[in-house]
């Protein structure tokens, strides 16, 4: 029987490269945060942008997908490409017009909200084991009030979600930086 030696650590090469990434990303998210809190209109249209570019891709792939894919179904085929098509058409429009992309974003958090709850609430209903049944029931409630308020105020949505994520952003960074692992000593 062979002996496989286990290392209690990570080298030290490695743990000091991993300590250099996690110094830069905190680093940058704290910029990107603070920028965000000083500059939130710049930042909501980086973000619609963003969002749109993803569409568009997102809908590249699933057109890809209607017509290289020969082995499913021309049903799923024809779902995916008529799929594809309206995401793509939506990222474009979402280049164009970013603030109607933040509109739509905010709608989609909304709606996946609003289904969430409504899962949930019918999981309590039905007497789900995963979670207590008030909580379900509760939780689920609130999900759908959540998603109700964001469809009727999508602009106050978006931006409470920009302040809410550059403070988080900006907190979990310095966190980060005050639980680095240490610095370890480099042969020369």
């Amino acid at each position: 029987m062979t002996n496989i030696v286990v290392p209690q650590s990570f080298p030290d090469q490695l743990r000091n490269a991993v300590r250099a990434g996690l110094i830069a990303s905190a680093i940058v998210g704290i910029i990107i945060g603070i920028v965000a809190l000083i500059w939130p209109e710049p930042t909501l249209v980086v973000v619609a942008v963003l969002f749109g570019i993803t569409l568009i891709f997102t809908g590249i792939y699933r057109l890809t997908m209607a017509f290289s894919a020969k082995l499913l179904p021309t049903g799923i085929r024809v779902f995916l490409g008529l799929m594809g098509a309206i995401i793509l058409i939506a990222g474009i429009v979402c280049l164009f017009n970013p603030g109607e992309s933040l509109v739509l974003l905010a709608i989609l958090i909304g709606v996946g909200w609003i289904f969430q709850g409504i899962q949930e609430v019918a999981a309590g209903l039905a007497g789900a084991h995963y979670a207590p049944k008030w909580f379900l029931i509760g939780s689920g409630a609130f999900s759908i009030v959540a998603g109700i308020i964001v469809l009727f105020l999508p602009g106050a949505a978006i931006a409470t979600f920009l302040i809410v994520g550059a403070i988080l952003l900006v907190v979990v960074s310095v966190i980060t930086l005050f639980t680095l692992p240490r610095a370890a000593e480099v042969p020369q």
